[in-house]
C-alpha cells in the first residue's frame, strides 16, 4: 500500500497531524488493553490502516512511539488536574479533594487495569528508556502541583504533606490495579479526607 493510498481513509487525505492522532491513539488503546512489549509495531501498522513507512516517518522507534504515548497521555491528565484545581483556586482543600475525585473516578472505570505510568515503568528496567522519563516527569509534575496547594495550607509541613498524598495517589492507583475499585483503594479517598482536613 502506497503512502498516498494509505492516507486516503474514506476518500480524504489525512495531513501529518491527523496521522500522527491515529498512530497515538491506536497505540494507546492497544498498549493499555494488553501492553506495551505484547504489541508489536506490524500490529499497530496493520490496525492503523497506514503503511509501515508512513508510521515510521512519525515514530522511527518503537521506543520513540512509547515516549510519545505517554507524553500525550500525560498531557491529557495534568489538563485535568489543572482545570480541577482551577476550579477551587480559592481554596487549596477543595482543590486537593478535586484531585483526589478524579483519582476516584479513574480507579473505578470499567476497563481500568492500572495507571498507564505504572504499565509502562514495570515493564522496561531501563532508568533512560523513553517510558521510564515520561513515567518520572508525570509523576513529578503531579507532585509539584500536590506541593504547590499543600504549602498553602501547611507553610512548615507542605513537602512532607505533598509527599503523603502523593504515595496515597500511586497507592490507590496500584491497589485498584490488583484488588479492584472496590477493595482498599476504595478507602483512600476517606484517608485523603483526613490528610487533607487535619491541622
Amino acid at each position: 500500500m502506497s503512502e498516498n493510498t494509505d492516507q486516503q481513509q474514506a476518500g480524504v487525505r489525512l495531513t501529518r497531524e491527523q496521522r500522527t492522532k491515529l498512530v497515538l491513539d491506536t497505540a494507546e488503546q492497544l498498549f493499555y488493553a494488553r501492553g506495551i512489549r505484547a504489541v508489536g509495531m506490524d500490529e499497530l501498522v496493520r490496525v492503523t490502516g497506514l503503511s509501515k513507512m508512513s508510521v515510521y516517518r512519525l515514530f522511527p522507534t518503537k521506543d520513540d512511539l512509547v515516549g510519545a504515548y505517554l507524553r500525550r497521555t500525560s498531557a491529557a491528565v495534568l489538563d485535568m488536574i489543572d482545570a480541577a484545581v482551577m476550579a477551587h483556586s480559592a481554596d487549596p482543600r477543595a482543590a486537593l479533594r478535586a484531585m483526589f475525585d478524579l483519582v476516584e473516578h479513574d480507579t473505578g472505570r470499567p476497563d481500568f487495569r492500572g495507571a498507564a505510568f505504572q504499565n509502562a515503568s514495570v515493564e522496561f528496567h531501563e532508568y533512560d528508556h523513553p517510558a521510564r522519563i515520561a513515567t518520572r516527569a508525570h509523576e513529578q509534575a503531579v507532585y509539584q502541583r500536590l506541593l504547590a496547594l499543600t504549602e498553602r495550607l501547611w507553610p512548615q509541613q507542605g513537602a512532607q504533606r505533598a509527599a503523603w498524598l502523593h504515595l496515597l495517589i500511586t497507592g490507590m492507583y496500584g491497589d485498584a490495579a490488583i484488588l479492584g475499585a472496590r477493595g482498599p483503594a476504595a478507602h483512600g479517598r476517606a484517608l485523603a479526607d483526613r490528610l487533607i482536613d487535619s491541622l
